[in-house]
This record gives structure tokens, C-alpha cells and sequence, in this order.
């Protein structure tokens, strides 16, 4: 269990060198913060990118979720779990929900479409912007 984290996720300098172990993985961790939500995390970049998902991603093709996108993480926040002290940004459990692998099928600035192999989530997802609703909010939801 990794719990040294920084207290206040900064912006973060992407990885000139990412290892091959952490290329192309993504994972979802399940965070009882002031609010439970869960933090979807792809690698890209040199960082992991970062979207807040206030309800339960979806295994199943239908349901669609709002993603609000955040802060980029460091690469080392993958395997994070633990306990995060309150007062500090991001206080509560972290848990992790899922994990693997994922392979970019499309990506553009408004759309990214990916297929997801991990331990829950496997399929092709969307993140879809959805700039009506605020400009970091997008749709999270599976496509088949």
C-alpha cells in the first residue's frame, strides 16, 4: 500500500521516459472523499489523466456518466490506495476499483474512444465533451 502522496494534487511535469509497465494502463479508484466518487485515471501523455465520475462507471452499455475532468496525476498515483488524513485535499479512503489495460482508438480534443480490459470494465468506452454543461465535464458511458 503506497500513502505517501502530496498533500494537494499540483500540476505535474509529464514523465520524459514512461516505463513500458505503465504505458497504456488505466485505473479507477473508488473515493470517499466529502463525496464517494470514483477517480478515472488513463495514462497519456507522461501523466495520468484525470476525471472525477460522481456515480458508479458503467459495466453495461446504456447508462451514461458525467466525468468532470481534473487535475493530471503523477504516474506513480496508479497503484494508490489508502488513507488520505483529513484537512488535507482529497481527504477519505482510496480504494482501488479497477485496473488494466487500454488501447486509444480515437482521440480528439472533444471525443476519446478506447477499449478497456481490466478487472471490471472491459468493452469500448467514450469520453465525450460536454461543453453545456461546464468545460471540464464530459460524458463517461460504454459503446459496445
Amino acid at each position: 500500500m503506497a500513502d505517501e502522496k502530496p498533500e494537494k494534487c499540483e500540476p505535474v511535469e509529464p514523465w520524459d521516459e514512461v516505463p513500458p509497465e505503465l504505458a497504456n494502463i488505466f485505473v479507477i479508484q473508488r473515493h470517499d472523499a466529502s463525496r464517494l466518487h470514483w477517480d478515472l485515471r488513463l495514462s497519456m501523455d507522461g501523466v495520468l489523466k484525470s476525471w472525477a465520475v460522481p456515480k458508479e462507471p458503467p459495466a453495461t452499455k446504456g447508462p451514461r456518466r458525467l466525468a468532470i475532468m481534473v487535475d493530471d496525476h503523477d504516474l506513480s498515483y496508479h497503484d494508490f490506495e489508502g488513507v488520505i488524513e483529513g484537512g488535507k485535499y482529497g481527504a477519505g479512503r482510496v480504494e482501488m476499483w479497477d485496473r488494466g489495460t487500454y488501447e486509444m482508438l480515437d482521440r480528439k480534443d472533444e471525443k476519446m474512444v478506447f477499449r478497456l480490459k481490466g478487472d471490471r470494465l472491459n468493452g469500448k468506452y467514450v469520453l465525450l465533451r460536454f461543453k453545456k454543461a461546464g468545460e471540464n465535464n464530459w460524458l463517461f458511458f460504454k459503446a459496445e
